[in-house]
């Protein structure tokens, strides 16, 4: 592979003589130490899954593997400076060793790279060449018009085909260069890794997702998975050098983001709770009602003095005899119990009867539409107590900035927390795991043994839980009513495919909820802060939503 300025022979890390020489010395030294360790814990582990072992053979097993491994326990930690020394001089001989081949490699590499795409340009002037003298000759030999277009349809055919064979050709040849390349980083990062015992580099992997990223990157592909991104990335930066043109101010500062945020961080437990629908490939229309149900339960409880609206006839209402605190708790309670009722509702006529939840969850947005109207006869709720308003829903004063007064608004702290909440739950839960086998075939997750009937009910609820403290947190931005919410399945849906979470279900993130939501709220602030109609706003999130939804359709198509 070439030499460095010492005459050293380059040779791929995985090969190197010192490498696996340092490797050896470290696994004699965690032999009675780490690996004694790992072993016992997995006996103890095997032991307690062994349904065929009676309970004193279990606790036999399990007694010795902890006496062995509190044995190796004291020999890691007699070997435990050794190691660590022995460890960071390995690493530091892999890399200099690894990081010269990986040069040495890139460098010969890229000029194979640039010879392929040379005799490709080459190829392919050649095939156009003879393709052209083709047609002339054809032209000159045959008078009939119809044996004439027919031969030169056929030297197109012939010349397309040649050409794409050229351009395959080339396309597997620079590929396995690249691959090559790809190849000498994985083999550096993992054989440091084992070095480390199993420890990960946040450089190594950076280092690794990158060359995995360079090595597979399709220009086509990418503007496929992002090219919605980019276009209301440009819609974005045309509307910040648009604001001051016409006069409206500057849109990019930091008052406007954190107002951004605070707006999305409501809609957020909307998005994170249709979210989890889509991924099963339904959805959930009853979002906004879902909304006006928790928030007029909510509104009851946190009212400033006695309600002027009645419940089914009965009132009036007055909670303030209660304190603040458990004012709170009873409404964010009633709130999110209401929302996981009637979500269970719908999911349990589309978990058992297989009803699509478009239209279980319709059914539900109808009839706690038609029960908030008929039981508050349409009558806003008015303010809530300005205390507890100012508590959850106001904000903190950071400071003045470029002459403008800072604020943090408080209603962002619990929409972080939904997200992280969301996010440990879809990846690093056995349900969450489940809901992306249910999305993805139900069948074959049925089969595997996985209750389709309850994962679907699952995540009924926790749709439910997150609409009720959105909800919840509706009542501090706006008085509360029966058409409190009105649209908001329209903006959390479409948020969410927006954020890349596939209607074919078993695809999609938190992280790309999350992103959809932010990107649709700054989308309509932007509008706003531009002065363009409302109606018209609602022509922009059409044309955005159905974009999103044919790319992903694209996606899927192409995935068949």
């Amino acid at each position: 592979m070439g030499n460095n300025g010492e005459g050293r022979i380059l040779i791929p890390i995985s090969e190197d003589a010192g490498a696996n020489e340092y490797l050896e010395r470290l696994n004699a030294l965690r032999k009675d130490g780490s690996f004694a360790i790992a072993e016992a814990d997995e006996a103890i582990a095997a032991a307690k899954k062994n349904k065929m072992l009676s309970p004193e053979q279990k606790t036999g097993i399990i007694a010795r593997n902890k006496a062995l491994i509190k044995a190796a326990e004291k020999v890691a930690g007699e070997n435990k400076r050794e190691i660590s020394a022995l460890s960071k001089e390995a690493v530091a001989y892999v890399n200099e060793r690894a990081k010269a081949y990986e040069r040495a490699l890139v460098a010969a590499e890229r000029t194979k790279i640039a010879s392929y795409k040379a005799e490709l340009k080459k190829a392919l002037a050649k095939i156009r060449s003879d393709g052209e003298e083709r047609k002339v000759k054809a032209a000159t030999e045959i008078s009939d018009k119809r044996e004439l277009k027919t031969e030169l349809d056929i030297i197109k055919a012939e010349t397309d085909s040649a050409a794409f064979d050229a351009k395959s050709k080339a396309k597997t040849a620079i590929y396995r260069s690249k691959k090559l390349m790809n190849q000498a980083v994985i083999d550096h990062v993992q054989i440091n890794r084992l070095l480390r015992y199993n420890k990960e580099n946040f450089s190594e992997n950076l280092s690794l997702k990158w060359s995995n990223y360079i090595t597979n990157f399709r220009a086509a592909q990418f503007f496929l998975s992002n090219g919605l991104y980019l276009a209301i990335g440009i819609f974005f930066i045309v509307c910040v050098i648009a604001a001051p043109a016409i006069g409206a101010g500057r849109l990019l500062s930091v008052p406007n983001m954190l107002t951004i945020f605070e707006q999305s961080s409501v809609r957020m437990f909307y998005a994170l709770g249709v979210a989890g629908l889509i991924l099963q490939a339904g959805t959930d229309l009853s979002v906004g009602r879902m909304v006006a149900l928790g928030s007029v339960a909510a509104g009851f409880v946190l009212h400033n003095g006695v309600n002027v609206a009645m419940l089914f006839g009965l009132g009036p209402w007055d909670f303030t005899g209660l304190s603040a605190v458990l004012r709170v708790l009873i409404s964010l309670f009633f709130s999110i119990i209401l929302c996981v009722a009637f979500s269970c509702f719908s999911g349990a006529f589309t978990a058992k009867l297989k009803i699509h939840p478009f239209i279980s969850t319709l059914a539900t947005q109808l009839i706690i539409y038609g029960l908030l109207f008929f039981g508050t006869s349409g009558t806003a709720l008015g303010n809530i107590d300005p205390g507890i308003k100012d508590f959850i829903g106001g904000r903190w004063v950071l400071g003045w900035l470029n002459g403008e007064l800072v604020t943090f608004p408080k209603l962002i702290l619990p929409a972080v927390i939904a997200v992280i909440a969301a996010w440990f739950i879809w990846n690093k839960t056995v349900f969450g795991k489940n809901m992306y086998a249910v999305g993805g075939n139900r069948e074959a997750a049925s089969v595997s043994g996985i209750s389709v009937f309850w994962v679907t009910m699952g995540v009924f609820i926790m749709a439910g839980i997150f609409y009720g403290c959105g909800a919840f947190l509706e009542t501090f931005r706006a008085n509360p009513s029966a058409g409190t919410g009105q649209g908001y399945e329209t903006d959390a849906i479409a948020a969410c495919v927006v954020g890349g979470i596939s209607f074919s279900g078993g695809l999609g993130k938190i992280s790309g909820a999350v992103i959809g939501v932010i990107i649709f709220t700054g989308l309509t602030y932007c509008l706003t802060f531009l002065g363009i109609d409302t109606n018209l706003q609602f022509v922009f999130k059409g044309l955005i939503l159905i974009l999103a939804v044919a790319l992903d359709s694209v996606k899927y198509l192409k995935r068949k």
